[in-house]
């Protein structure tokens, strides 16, 4: 296996940071993100009336995952998250393809969020704005992980003020029916597997927190609570927004809505609250781009310090404690991908090689022993499935692309190696 990152106290090494609230913080702006504005659509035209079981399989899932990133997380505090875990727990090969499922996914990501920034704020100059948008949040970080944390503490609470008022408004008012939310017979197993699997994705950034594992204060007790806490509040934001939505729109509505909460106010009479919602869709987006900018950086800096990327890239800022060159390349990339290219419909791999990520994780807590925090072996089990089955119920050509993008990471992984034992 791979040498353990950084020594405590080594000059390259990152500073600890943040406590309980700021990690819990910065888990929530990961999730309750731009994804609640837009997933619900497409998750109800695959699971039609099924839509909240697809919710509640995708949260069991998203509890799993969590529940072993946090035990990872605690026994491994470093940057890094999964490709830290699963390099030393399983090998090199299967730390290696997390991370390069997590990197190469995510700053696609990362650009189609700068992206959906862009079109919330100014449709016609999207790109513009888009590059505007990761310039400054690449700054935000660049300043220490303390400004990124204050800056998310502004965005979770301009979105969740946001989404109390969708709540409020649809189910105090006339519109609202109880009954919408039945599940009938156009429910099917397969239709609310793909919508958990589209919704799986708006709980993912509870691995935030993990990835973030070298810069939180005693990460042995602060990682385990973070993580759950962030990930609960999340739950009850997610199911209060969708059964509020539904008992408006109903299934049918839902399906075919096309910004689905500005649709479900104005359906509930109160059109005066579309325009906020808007703006709180365009303020979760530049929350859920900060986050997945920290996320990328920090698993390029492990990567770096393994040399499965430039080692260049695994400096640490003597002043701002920050990895400052994979902050700048990460920025710069998706800066570039922003500004010449559409990429909100070409991410699918994304999805596909989340899914992969946590899988990881999960065969890497199955590996721990009792006395190293295991926790109960059901979990990563259930984890482990519950992946698998969600990223094969994605449409095929995620799976296609996805898996054609992790085959291409093995492929390097395996050239690499090569060239290096033929090296004297």
């Amino acid at each position: 296996m791979s040498k353990p990152s950084t020594a405590a106290g080594a000059p390259d090494e990152l500073r600890r940071r943040l406590g309980v609230f700021d990690a819990v913080v910065i888990g929530l702006g990961s999730m309750i993100g731009a994804g609640i504005f837009a997933a619900l659509a497409p998750a109800a035209r695959s699971a039609g009336s099924g839509l909240l079981v697809g919710l509640a399989l995708a949260a069991v899932v998203a509890y799993c995952n969590a529940t072993s990133s946090a035990r990872l997380a605690a026994r491994y505090p470093a940057s890094g998250g999964t490709y830290v875990y699963g390099r030393e727990r399983l090998g090199d090969f299967w730390g290696y393809l997390a991370g390069w499922s997590f990197v190469v996914g995510k700053t696609a990501s990362c650009a189609a969020m700068a992206l959906t920034v862009g079109s919330y704020v100014w449709p016609g100059q999207a790109h513009a704005v888009a590059v505007a948008a990761v310039v400054a949040l690449t700054a935000v970080n660049y300043a220490g992980v303390q400004k990124s944390a204050l800056l998310t503490r502004a965005v979770v609470a301009v979105v969740l003020a946001v989404l109390a008022a969708v709540v409020v408004a649809t189910l105090t008012s006339g519109a609202a029916e109880a009954a919408r939310l039945d599940v009938g017979s156009d429910a099917t197993a397969g239709g609310v597997l793909q919508a958990a699997g589209l919704l799986f994705f708006a709980f993912a950034g509870y691995a935030r927190i993990a990835t973030l594992g070298e810069e939180v204060r005693d990460p042995t007790r602060t990682i385990p609570r973070a993580v759950p806490l962030a990930l609960g509040i999340t739950l009850v934001v997610y199911g209060a927004v969708a059964v509020a939505v539904l008992t408006v729109l109903g299934p049918t509505g839902l399906a075919q809505a096309a910004a689905p909460l500005s649709d479900a106010v104005r359906a509930a009479g109160a059109a005066w609250l579309a325009p906020v919602v808007r703006a709180g869709a365009a303020v979760a987006a530049l929350g859920s781009l900060l986050a997945l900018i920290l996320g990328v950086s920090r698993t390029t800096l492990a990567m770096a310090r393994d040399r499965h990327l430039p080692h260049a890239l695994a400096a640490v800022h003597p002043r701002f404690k920050v990895p400052h060159r994979a902050e700048l390349l990460v920025g710069a990339v998706v800066a570039v991908l922003a500004a010449t290219a559409d990429v909100r419909g070409a991410i699918g791999f994304s999805s596909f090689g989340v899914l992969a990520y946590y899988a990881i994780a999960n065969a890497s807590a199955w590996t721990l022993a009792p006395a190293e925090g295991r926790p109960n072996r059901l979990i990563p089990a259930l984890g482990l499935t519950g992946c698998l089955a969600l990223a094969f119920a994605l449409p095929s050509s995620s799976i296609v692309t996805g898996a054609a993008v992790l085959a291409f990471g093995a492929a390097v992984h395996g050239i690499r190696r090569a060239v290096t034992a033929r090296t004297p």
